[in-house]
């Protein structure tokens, strides 16, 4: 006796072998016994007998399910009769003129013909209730290059397991669709895949179209070569097949007997088209397959002193040997061969390494100059399109430092607002690996000097292209800090100056230092932007800032103590930062010099301008007031110590002075007549005091206070006009 309980909306059918021995099935206390079927929909708990020992070699079980328009086709181990033949269906319901789709995992499935079996012996039948009656799609087995089939009209999927297999379970995705295709991605390199119409071979169904999709791998042919197939006798239309490209509109129509596409690139459709047959007469077939190859020519390079690097799908050799990164050494040469790699799966490098014993400067270049000579020396390499980047190691004496100079203006290093996005980048590390910064061309930077070996790496899509060295190189004596930049910062915008390998933050102990030269009329604006202090183990962090030639520091702060983030530099400066031993954190700075005008400069010329605008406002009124005087009758008082004398303006008197009549007045003032009444007892006789305008050289001054003037202890003829 066997306990049975059916999962919800599942059926369960018991039916015997049509040739097997006689035994029945039973079910109930009576018991209820049926010598061909049994079938159980109800979910619960049901006793099994049967009337022959071995019940599993008379009787299979079929366990069904329904699916609506979504769901998961799931295979769980049953604990349902597993010693028997089971066969496991779903069935696929949609809504008329639609489709269902089922998604495959990965690998996919491939299609078998019968009577050929799977080799797990798990075998997948795909049947579509076309109008016509029922057409199976085809015969599938997991691990292959089928991904997905779509099916109009409701269909079933079964899977056959044999009594003496666990089952093991796969998972399909089951979706409404609203076309009928089927898709295959075929598998990279050398490859045969075969595929057969719906219903193969008992005919596809009538006036029926069927859809293949193929992926093809990049830098892959394609072959279609029909193996076998079958013409119906058609009544109405005509059987035919069309190809079309991915994406594309038009298409290639061809027979059956026509030649199939050959050594074609490019992922591809194929379309079975059936016309009106006569159901009496064998209906269409059609095996055929896809056979897909490599598509690249090998190609060969002898290079020497170069990395190569690429992709799991890139084949490259090194004299002749399948590597997946290939070195040559120095002063070597290899052949290398390269299948199916373009440029973006290839990274080649080169190194070289400089010693300084006999070289005072260099050049670094990638293409060979035409001459060398004692003070130049240049790197090469064979012609390979797809150079990216060539590194240079510098080692210096103990006592020696690098400077690192732009052969063309100034160098600028990438950092937030003013990115390198030009054609070369340059990176520049110490010996050791430590980063400084990316740098490259048209910036303030006019040297960089490095108390280390140096590695600088220059990086471009194809440094073969690129003509003329990348950068100078000259060799000083030892300086006092680690690195030490020399800036010529511009009025256009803000200078951005960052830490070694900010923002990751500077070497224990190091120290960077900026000598930064202002032009004579300028002073700079010292903002530190960003600041990352860490917790020192030993010593402190410190920026200072001092003004060229000068000892007093401007600005000393360290990591434990606060200070002003701006400062107001009036000339040429030192910024120096050095770091301590880092107990956690690290010690970056973001600074930012901006230049303007000196004020001293400034109120100069606004004094200049207000002084001339003065001076113009003063002329003007002077010359207003002189031609109205003019306009007005002359009243003058003359006082003549000796001699004769003219008004300024006359240039002779018409008469003699008898004849002038000038000793006669219309009118005499009191002030004429009784001045010497007026004169304070305690003031000098001969002073006169005025106030008003004072005419010397020709200049116009006024007081605005009173002013004296003497003219009796003058041993010159004193002569005054007051008017």
């Amino acid at each position: 006796m066997i306990s049975v309980t059916p999962e919800p909306d599942t059926i369960v059918t018991i039916s015997r072998n049509t040739k097997a021995k006689e035994c029945s099935v039973c079910v109930g206390e009576g018991p209820t016994c049926n010598p061909k079927e049994l079938v159980l929909r109800a979910a619960r708990n049901t006793s099994v007998k049967f009337t022959c020992p071995q019940p599993q070699d008379v009787f299979s079980v079929e366990i069904n399910r329904e699916i609506g328009k979504t769901g998961n086709i799931v295979q769980t181990e049953s604990s349902l009769f597993p010693d028997f033949n089971r066969t496991f269906t779903w069935d696929l319901k949609v809504p008329p003129g639609l489709s269902f789709q089922l998604d495959f995992p990965s690998p996919g499935m491939r299609q078998i013909p019968p009577p050929e079996t799977c080799p797990d012996e798990h075998t997948y039948t795909i049947i579509t209730y076309q109008r016509t009656g029922l057409s199976t799609i085809g015969i599938f087995c997991p691990g292959g290059s089928i991904t997905r089939i779509q099916v109009l009209y409701k269909g079933r999927v079964s899977l056959q397991v044999p009594g003496d297999r666990k089952l093991e379970p796969l998972d399909f995705k089951v979706t409404v669709g609203p076309e009928i295709k089927s898709e295959f991605n075929l598998p990279r390199g050398v490859s045969d895949t075969d595929f057969l119409s719906a219903n193969y071979p008992r005919g596809f169904p009538d006036d029926d179209l069927m859809r293949w999709d193929f992926t093809v791998p990049g830098m892959h042919n394609y072959t279609v070569n029909f193996l076998n197939h079958t013409e119906s006798l058609c009544q109405k239309k005509e059987v035919m097949v069309m190809y079309h490209k991915a994406r594309g509109k038009v298409g290639i129509q061809k027979t059956l007997a026509d030649p199939q596409p050959t050594h074609r690139q490019g992922s591809f459709t194929m379309t079975l088209f059936n016309c009106e047959t006569d159901r009496t007469k064998p209906g269409l077939s059609l095996k055929f397959r896809v056979s897909v190859m490599r598509s690249g020519h090998p190609g060969t390079k002898a290079i020497g002193n170069h990395k190569l690097g690429s992709d799991p799908y890139c084949e490259m050799r090194k004299d002749s040997m399948l590597q997946e990164k290939i070195t040559v050494p120095s002063g070597t040469k290899a052949r290398l061969s390269f299948l199916d790699c373009p440029s973006e799966d290839l990274r080649l490098t080169s190194v070289k390494t400089i010693g300084t014993v006999t070289i005072h400067t260099l050049a670094l270049h990638v293409l060979p100059p035409k001459h060398r000579n004692h003070y130049g020396q240049y790197l090469c390499h064979s012609h390979l399109s797809f150079l990216l980047d060539f590194t240079w190691h510098l080692i210096i004496p103990v006592y020696g430092t690098v400077d690192l100079l732009s052969p063309t203006g100034n160098l600028r290093q990438s950092l937030p607002g003013q990115e390198c996005n030009g054609s070369v980048s340059l990176h520049v590390a110490e010996g050791d690996g430590s980063s400084i910064g990316y740098f490259c061309s048209e910036g303030i930077i006019r040297k960089i000097q490095v108390h280390s070996n140096v590695s600088i790496t220059a990086t471009a899509k194809d440094l073969s292209l690129i003509q003329g060295p990348f950068l100078n190189v000259s060799f000083s004596e030892k300086i006092s800090d680690s690195i030490i930049y020399t800036v010529q910062p511009g009025m256009g915008s803000p200078a951005l100056l960052a830490t070694p390998n900010w923002p990751s933050g500077m070497k224990p102990y190091s120290t960077v230092s900026w000598i930064i030269n202002l032009p004579g009329h300028l002073q700079a604006d010292l903002l530190l932007t960003n600041i990352s202090q860490p917790k020192c183990g030993k010593g402190h962090t410190f920026i200072k800032v001092q003004t060229l030639g000068s000892p007093e520091e401007l600005l000393s702060r360290r990591e434990d103590k606060e200070a002003e983030d701006k400062l107001m530099v009036p000339e040429s400066f030192y910024l120096n930062m050095s770091n301590c031993m880092p107990e956690n954190g690290h010690f970056s700075v973001l600074s930012k010099v901006t230049l303007q005008k000196t004020k001293l400069l400034l109120s100069g010329i606004l004094g200049a301008v207000g002084c001339d605008v003065f001076l113009t406002i003063l002329y003007s009124s002077f010359v207003l007031c002189r031609k109205k005087k003019r306009a007005m009758v002359k009243e003058a008082s003359i006082c003549i110590g000796k001699g004769n004398i003219f008004i300024p303006g006359d240039h002779v008197f018409p008469k003699t002075q008898s004849d002038s009549e000038s000793h006669v007045y219309a009118s005499i003032e009191d002030t004429m007549v009784y001045s010497h009444l007026l004169i304070d007892k305690g003031i000098n006789p001969k002073q006169y005091c005025f106030r008003g305008c004072l005419i010397v050289m020709g200049k116009v001054t006024f007081f605005h206070s009173l002013f004296v003037i003497t003219t009796g202890t003058s041993t010159t003829e004193g002569r005054m006009i007051v008017w």
